[in-house]
């Protein structure tokens, strides 16, 4: 093998950041998953959500549109053809499936995890190779569990989502993208705490009413 074939599959690996030129030219390789809004995207390396990684996002409380945020990524995952698994561990409110349709999602690829040991099981579903997307509620986590959920989600070539109070935005964390959520009263307000190769700043997004699927 060349030395050129060697440094290239080197440059594939998902611990290795190369900075925002390089993000930027990965998207457009299809690398990234479109969040469904041009705003965000613009926002993100790679113009989208990263396909493998851990994200968090942090809420003043659970359930004020961060599943609003995901719904188009969800359902460019679960209907692209041979789709992973989409796994959401513990959610606060049980999903509501007719509203999941109405935004396209198949609920055929979504499996949900009840009981204890959330965090091992996020782990678990991210290391698993089964995932294209996992989803987790987290509470009080330290820096050393989130690195394990971070290189899960590398293993497992998987995007890994944990909701987070919004007080946890003063500890440091090795999630290679952080955001901050406030509830507008037709949208929400993201904050970009940490970005690696994007930018940094608030974005504000409406909520847009789910295409009529009959």
């Amino acid at each position: 093998m060349s030395s050129d074939s060697e440094l290239a599959r080197l440059l594939e690996h998902p611990a290795i950041w190369r900075g925002r030129s390089a993000a930027r030219t990965e998207a457009k390789g299809g690398r990234a998953i479109p969040t469904g809004f041009d705003v965000l995207d613009e926002c993100l390396p790679g113009r989208g959500w990263p396909r493998t990684g851990l994200i968090e996002i942090l809420v003043p409380r659970f359930a004020v549109g961060e599943l609003s945020l995901l719904m188009p990524a969800l359902a460019a995952v679960t209907s692209r053809p041979a789709p992973r698994w989409c796994v959401w561990v513990t959610p606060p409110l049980v999903p509501f499936a007719p509203a999941l349709v109405a935004h396209g999602v198949v609920l055929e690829r979504m499996l949900i995890v009840r009981g204890g040991a959330e965090m091992w099981a996020f782990e678990q579903s991210l290391a698993s190779g089964a995932c294209d997307v996992a989803l987790a509620w987290g509470r009080r986590l330290q820096a050393r569990g989130i690195r394990r959920l971070q290189l899960a989600a590398e293993r497992g070539r998987a995007l890994g989502v944990l909701f987070r109070s919004q007080s946890a935005a003063r500890e440091s964390s090795p999630a290679i993208l952080r955001m901050a959520l406030e509830p507008l009263p037709q949208g929400v307000r993201i904050t970009l705490l940490k970005s690696r190769g994007g930018m940094r700043g608030s974005v504000e997004i409406t909520w847009q009413a789910p295409a009529d699927r009959s």
